[in-house]
């Protein structure tokens, strides 16, 4: 059964690995401006180190219990970001182990963060996620209000803003995703200090071609790899 998981995840790792290729071409990018991340939501830990053994270098962790139980197994090489939701008591159990944090969207978590970071010494890297969509079901700052959040984030000693993070609508992707990336646009031409746009981390397994296009440069994929973890 394992084999068969293995094999299984070592055929779709290779097609989307050419189908970024193909479409970071069909555009006029350079296929290392994509990263591959993985979401590893409800994957077993050596399916996981699997997929790190065949070059995969990015996971994407939802859930804190669940990336906690799992951790000690995982391959060290890996760089790990939690794209999950995150209340503020929930931060201290992440503040050490992950690089980023991908779903910034208040005030309040900022701040969190940032006492956190500083009592570690360290500066986190994050990324503010936005509800491009206005949908009610999703976390994430409205567009109108990121500009104001990221000004208050910017002068905080223990946080590095360096981008953008969205799940648009699932319905009319592609036009969520223009909206997003013109966003991201007035953003970073807005120039805001010590507040950074390298990464737009945005698509997943329905959508990571069309927000390639859009200038996605993490696009992350999870039944897309692993299945539907029915294995």
């Amino acid at each position: 059964m394992a084999e068969n998981c293995y094999e299984y995840v070592n055929e779709n790792l290779r097609a989307i690995r050419e189908n970024i290729a193909e479409t970071a071409e069909k555009c006029g990018r350079c296929t290392d401006s994509v990263r591959l991340m993985a979401v590893t939501k409800t994957v077993a830990p050596e399916i996981v180190n699997h997929a790190v053994s065949l070059g995969l270098t990015l996971l994407g962790e939802n859930r804190v219990q669940e990336f906690l139980s799992k951790q000690e197994v995982y391959e060290k090489s890996a760089q790990i970001h939690f794209i999950g939701h995150l209340q503020t008591n929930k931060v201290k159990y992440i503040i050490e182990p992950v690089s980023v944090i991908q779903s910034v969207d208040s005030l309040k978590l900022a701040q969190e963060i940032n006492r956190l970071a500083i009592a570690h010494n360290k500066i986190m890297d994050v990324l503010c996620e936005v509800n491009i969509g206005g949908e009610d079901s999703k976390s994430g700052v409205s567009p109108d209000n990121l500009k104001r959040l990221l000004e208050q984030i910017s002068g905080m000693e223990g946080i590095r803003v360096k981008g953008l993070m969205t799940i648009p609508p699932p319905s009319d992707s592609d036009i969520f995703l223009g909206r997003m990336e013109e966003l991201f646009n007035k953003i970073k031409s807005a120039g805001i200090q010590n507040v950074s746009m390298d990464e737009l981390s945005m698509g997943m397994t329905h959508d990571y071609q069309q927000a390639i296009i859009h200038g996605a440069t993490i696009v992350r994929i999870g039944t897309g790899l692993f299945g539907k973890r029915n294995y």
